[in-house]
């Protein structure tokens, strides 16, 4: 039988960050916060800098996703 994780689950923290000098809010659950700053550690990198390289690469695919899910899928794709 699988367990809720430890702490239990969490809704979306809304956080704002400037990326290309505009502020935008992001809605993520903690955990995808709590690693995405942990990814910015690793790379050197400020969390809004890390956020801004990521919606780059989201704005030029064919059909790009809201920038919330483009974050979570570049954690799970990156940093499993």
């Amino acid at each position: 039988m699988i367990e809720a994780p430890v702490g239990g689950f969490h809704g979306p923290v809304k956080r704002s960050i400037t990326i290309a000098g505009h502020q935008t809010s992001i809605s993520l659950e903690p955990v995808f916060w709590q690693a995405l700053e942990a990814a910015a550690a690793r790379l050197a990198l400020p969390l809004s800098a890390l956020v801004a390289e990521i919606d780059a690469i989201r704005i030029v695919a064919d059909d790009p996703p809201n920038l919330a899910s483009a974050l979570r899928t570049w954690l799970f794709i990156n940093f499993r």
